[in-house]
């Protein structure tokens, strides 16, 4: 899978996706990072892709020529399954089912992240975007937005992690039972402990749950589904 990112500041992506697991994931080719610069789709000789909004009102709106140009730069395997999002207030929450659903249904997945006030609103029609949030609150860019895209979608990617890993934790496991309907804030994987099995912090002990140090293996899967949220 290729993201393809529109961006102001490529250099505040860059570190995040070469690190870790996204990072051996595109050392093994299953996941590629294609970084597009807006300033070098800017308008006149300072690279202007920001003007003020029509009808007033505070700060400057991205305009939507640079955007679009940027865009037509873009390379995709297939446009029926290449996914364009942006980021918006009052776009759809991003939740796990949704990052499956690409992980399986795209190739190309194109990012346009914003800054300042938004975006000028045509862009979204012109590309038939779809507007996503990752939650009720206002970031300074989406540049952060897109790196938790990345991050959820870009894991489920075969070949990007060792899906056993996978099979216990949050969310996974009501996928794996019913992709038909997803019980969106169930099944959130139950606590986790390791060494020492007694933590000491400002004079009080924290011990592991006995059932966990038990060695049985029946018992200790029953506690597993009994504290799962």
């Amino acid at each position: 899978m290729t993201f393809h990112i529109i961006t102001l500041f490529p250099e505040i992506l860059e570190p995040y996706f070469h690190a870790s697991i996204l990072g051996r994931a595109e050392k093994k080719k299953v996941l590629k990072f294609d970084l597009i610069n807006l300033r070098q789709f800017g308008e006149g000789r300072h690279k202007k892709v920001d003007d003020r909004p029509f009808g007033g009102g505070a700060g400057m709106v991205l305009m939507g020529e640079p955007i679009l140009h940027a865009f037509n730069s873009i390379q995709v395997k297939d446009k029926k399954k290449t996914k364009v999002i942006l980021f918006s207030a009052k776009g759809k929450e991003f939740n796990q089912k949704m990052a499956y659903d690409w992980s399986k249904r795209y190739k190309d997945i194109v990012i346009i992240t914003g800054r300042y006030e938004g975006i000028d609103e045509r862009v979204t029609k012109a590309l038939r975007a779809e507007e996503i949030s990752i939650g009720h609150y206002v970031l300074t860019d989406g540049d952060v937005a897109a790196m938790a895209v990345v991050s959820a979608v870009g894991r489920l990617v075969p070949g990007a992690i060792n899906l056993e890993s996978l099979e216990e934790e949050t969310h996974w496991n009501l996928l794996l039972k019913k992709e038909k309907k997803i019980s969106e804030g169930k099944g959130l994987e139950y606590p986790h402990y390791t060494r020492p099995e007694v933590l000491v912090y400002h004079k009080k002990k924290y011990a592991v749950p006995k059932v966990l140090l038990s060695g049985d293996h029946k018992k200790i899967k029953e506690w597993r589904k009994k504290v799962e949220h």
